[in-house]
């Protein structure tokens, strides 16, 4: 078996496919330090910058004072909770608009556990060829059916419907908002209409979109105006939050279900009180404070040819990529090389990730960079 992985590893190597954790000695908001050598990181989801943020950090504890504790020891269906959880998902019940709400471990802990829960035998889930691995590992352990539709293409999806529909119980249509490696937009509105027509339940992934659109920073959705049309919706603490954790939204049924089928939530040791408390202080205190700055993340992103702030270069080649983020390194930005299986094959990228601290000089420096290796 040694010999085989070895093999297999070595392949990796020469298609410039191998991964390995990068050794980083500190970051600090949009910074990143490696070997003593400070780079613009533009490969964070530290949309807000409050992750790496020495002021917020110390703001926060001295709120937080002695009050929570740094470890919960148990699932949450055992004695892992605390009254600070209620108040997280009470709070995003009250954003939402929505009768319940349940926190997860992580985004893919969300996607794992509702994917592989909500359709049964007998069921069905329709899939954008683009969602995220953790969606495609869940539907992966479902006992239902799915299948996976061209990336949005609304007339694929409904042909898809017109075809299957009728054939199960149950349908589920799931899709990102903001596509995590395209940084382009799902059609909701569309498949709102879709949903409704064909007597699915639609679960939206908002994971890169909570806390950078709409006017409260509630994703896509609230942007649209549409909250109360999709049924349920999935959103990280991780990203623009910065801190731990996801949440699923939606009516007391589907919550409660998902409380009692999502193994990836009943299984798990709840996350730390503190990073709760974070949590909800973050959405809180600081999230209504950014609306100016995100708008203007945005705006620079459209100047850059992009739907939302996750820009995708496509280089192509596995090698050719890595090229172009050493060229990049040199010059003061860290990427990292987006490769199958995250992207298609011969799709390989960079996916150059906007802070709402980075400026459009900065941006489109580098973006020039990128373009003298083309030449």
């Amino acid at each position: 078996m040694k010999q085989e992985y070895s093999e297999i590893l070595n392949n990796l190597k020469y298609n410039s496919h191998f991964r390995e954790v990068k050794k980083i000695s500190d970051k600090d908001e949009k910074y990143i330090y490696i070997d003593d050598k400070r780079l613009i990181n533009l490969s964070s989801n530290n949309y807000l910058g409050f992750a790496d943020n020495r002021q917020i950090t110390e703001e926060f504890l001295s709120y937080a004072k002695l009050d929570y504790s740094f470890g919960s020891a148990s699932a949450r269906l055992l004695t892992g909770t605390l009254p600070v959880y209620d108040e997280l998902e009470e709070l995003i019940c009250h954003l939402y608009r929505k009768e319940k709400a349940l926190i997860f471990n992580s985004g893919y802990h969300a996607n794992v556990g509702i994917n592989s829960s909500i359709a049964g035998k007998g069921d069905v889930i329709f899939s954008d060829k683009l969602n995220h691995a953790s969606i495609i590992d869940g539907m992966k352990l479902s006992d239902g059916k799915f299948f996976r539709y061209p990336h949005n293409d609304m007339v694929a999806l409904e042909k898809l419907l017109i075809r299957e529909r009728d054939n199960y119980n149950n349908a589920v249509i799931v899709s990102e908002s903001v596509f995590s490696m395209d940084g382009d937009i799902a059609d909701i509105s569309k498949l709102v209409e879709l949903k409704e027509k064909y007597n699915c339940i639609l679960i939206l992934d908002e994971a890169h979109a909570f806390g950078v659109f709409g006017n409260s920073g509630l994703g896509v959705c609230e942007e649209l105006g549409i909250i109360d049309k999709v049924d349920l919706i999935v959103g990280t603490f991780g990203k623009a939050i910065g801190s731990m954790g996801a949440f699923a939204v939606s009516n007391s049924t589907l919550i409660e279900y998902l409380t009692n089928k999502a193994r990836s939530f009943i299984f798990s040791t709840a996350l730390p009180p503190i990073n709760i408390a974070f949590t909800k202080w973050i959405i809180e205190k600081k999230l209504p404070e950014t609306s100016k700055k995100r708008e203007n993340m945005l705006s620079i992103a459209k100047k850059a040819g992009s739907q939302s702030h996750i820009i995708p270069v496509i280089i192509g080649g596995n090698k050719e990529t890595s090229d172009v983020c050493d060229i990049l390194y040199k010059n003061g930005y860290f990427t990292l090389p987006i490769r199958p299986p995250t992207v298609p094959e011969g799709t390989s990228r960079l996916r150059l990730s906007l802070t709402t601290e980075i400026t459009e000089k900065e941006l489109f420096d580098a973006i020039s960079l990128v373009e003298q290796t083309k030449q």
